[in-house]
């Protein structure tokens, strides 16, 4: 059975990337926990910046519409990968389902 491997009870083992899957949504939570008290820290000096309250605010409009910029960016590419990731899964799911379908046959009549 290309692509699966054996656990050390002899079983089949079809989710062998998943620990890998989990340790990426913690590393994304962290990132994105660094990203907004990034964007929370810049805020604050703007605020407590000695400049006048009209320059402060024109700052933070042109920041705000810098950062929606961005994060849109951000949600088409996290958009993409999920939909890549969705298709992946459909595949394996696909591909498995025709092999376990195709080993039962030959089990159920004998040729196994």
């Amino acid at each position: 059975m290309s692509g699966y491997f054996l656990s050390t009870a002899g079983q089949i083992n079809l989710f062998k990337g998943i620990q890998m899957r989990k340790d990426a949504g913690e590393t994304m939570k962290v990132v994105i926990g660094f990203l907004i008290g990034f964007a929370l820290g810049v805020a604050a000096g703007l605020i407590l910046a000695p400049q006048s309250g009209e320059a402060t605010r024109a700052q933070l409009s042109e920041q705000g519409i810098m950062l929606r910029d961005r994060s849109s960016g951000l949600t088409n590419e996290i958009r993409a990968r999920a939909t890549n990731a969705l298709s992946q899964g459909r595949d394996i799911y696909s591909r498995t389902k025709g092999e376990l379908t195709e080993t039962y046959a030959k089990a159920k009549s004998g040729e196994a």
